[in-house]
């Protein structure tokens, strides 16, 4: 009989791409702090453009388990809610 040592390790999500990784990334590392996220924010903060997170976010709230993506806003450009 042979005894298996389960050790607990960060699961990523599989499928996503580069981008989507780095966004995802962004939002755990920042979801404690702030709740609304601006896309063009996002995007000065990763070297990306608006319309890159904006196109990417669809992906990265499907595979964020630990966290809830919401599209909250449009005034100045979209706003994403964050939730842990």
């Amino acid at each position: 009989m042979s005894t298996a040592r389960v050790e607990s390790v960060a699961v990523e999500p599989s499928g996503l791409s580069e981008k989507q990784l780095r966004i995802l990334e962004y939002l755990r590392a920042n979801a404690d702090d702030r709740t609304y996220f601006k896309s063009r924010l996002i995007a000065d903060e990763l070297g990306l453009s608006a319309k890159e997170v904006g196109a990417n976010m669809g992906a990265v709230a499907d595979a964020a388990g630990e966290i809830d993506v919401e599209k909250w806003g449009y005034s100045s450009g979209t706003t994403w809610m964050v939730t842990a």
